[in-house]
């Protein structure tokens, strides 16, 4: 009898087990933080579930080259939507970094705007919305602050008005288009970044900084949640997603990430992997993608599909297009098997230049779908 009853319970300490050795590893941070944000939880309100079909998307963010007279949000999305494309990442924010404006200068005059709904209720924004993407996800920073202020500090007055902040966002999205059935995805820019304060992945990440963030992140998914709430009979949809970018070396190597550190501690609807340190093997793709699903609380309605690719692709300037294209497939691939919602190619035209004054393509690093001479990349045939 107690050996049938010890058989019964192996499979349990098996994963304890598995799981004890995982936290003993990260013991010393998750000790740290969990001091620091104590065991604050989120209240989930449930929205309806999109169709999970995965969407293929493109960025249009930042891009160096315009072709037309149109203003250069809606030029970049007319083109994307010709190309096939059916959900849209572009930059709806008034960060002190790199607000909508800067982004998006070109044939534009910009009114003043003090709040994110004003932002999305002009013009620009409001001609974007009404075109036929079904998804649009926006990168989105609270006004007069820089993206990632939080590191240095973040108060509790912070804290409310950041979850104001995106309530009154997913207020104006959820009234504005509530017969659209249109899906809208707030968002943050590579994570992992942020919590470093600079480009370099071995840098450390500070407690105290970690804590920050994720008392962020939850404060901009309780304003969200609020708003849902109080919306729940609009057909519009609007979610919430954290974005990670260091996911390799911290599976690897198990270094300090968003993925292993924040994330666990917040219930987001939804993960974005921008996903540069993986684009040279499918493989360590797959991985990375199971990695950041095994790390996220399971949250209503994606379940095991809340992990997006939220950048991917492969830069003309490292390889042929038709090298590009083989591996930009075989990403596609990937994400598609693994139940990704969305996957979103990096870009429709290129925002990194490797020249000060680009004259042709070589000057530029070969981020698009739109070359500078108007020609298009082999990999707009994956929109069709």
């Amino acid at each position: 009898m107690l050996l049938a009853g010890f058989v019964k319970i192996l499979p349990y300490l098996r994963v304890f087990a598995s799981f004890w050795l995982k936290m003993t590893r990260h013991h010393t941070r998750t000790h740290c933080i969990t001091y620091l944000i104590g065991s604050a939880l989120l209240t989930v309100t449930h929205a309806s579930p999109p169709d999970f079909e995965m969407q293929l998307g493109v960025a249009h963010i930042g891009g160096l080259y315009s072709f037309s007279d149109t203003d250069y949000l809606n030029e970049g999305a007319a083109v994307a939507r010709n190309i096939g494309a059916r959900c849209i990442k572009v930059a709806l924010s008034l960060d002190t970094d790199n607000p909508s404006p800067k982004l998006y200068p070109f044939h534009s005059m910009w009114p003043s705007t003090e709040t994110l709904e004003d932002l999305a209720d002009t013009p620009y924004f409001r001609s974007l919305f009404s075109r036929s993407f079904d998804t649009f996800i926006l990168n989105a920073f609270r006004p007069g602050r820089s993206a990632s202020y939080w590191r240095e500090e973040f108060t509790s007055q912070d804290e409310q008005a950041e979850e104001e902040c995106f309530a009154s966002l997913t207020r104006y999205l959820l009234s504005t288009y509530k017969n659209s059935h249109k899906t809208f995805i707030i968002q943050n820019w590579e994570g992992d970044w942020a919590l470093r304060g600079n480009f370099n992945p071995h840098s450390a990440q500070e407690p105290s900084s970690t804590a920050a963030m994720i008392r962020w992140v939850a404060a901009r998914q309780r304003g969200i949640e609020r708003a849902r709430a109080a919306w729940n009979h609009s057909e519009a949809q609007v979610f919430h997603a954290l974005e990670v970018n260091l996911v390799k070396q911290a599976m690897t190597r198990s270094a300090p990430s968003v993925t292993t550190d924040v994330l666990p501690y917040v219930s987001v609807d939804l993960v974005s992997y921008s996903a540069w340190d993986t684009k040279d093997s499918p493989e360590a793709f797959k991985q990375s993608l199971a990695f950041i699903s095994q790390h996220k609380r399971p949250t209503s309605p994606f379940d095991t599909n809340g992990v997006y690719v939220g950048e991917f692709g492969l830069p003309e300037s490292e390889a042929t297009p038709k090298v590009a294209f083989e591996r930009t497939t075989e990403l596609l691939n990937v994400a598609r098997k693994f139940g990704c919602p969305y996957a979103v190619y990096w870009q429709i035209y290129c925002n990194e230049k490797t020249s000060a004054s680009p004259k042709s393509e070589n000057g530029y690093k070969g981020f698009w779908l739109v070359r500078p001479d108007g020609t298009r990349s082999p990999i707009c045939k994956l929109f069709k």
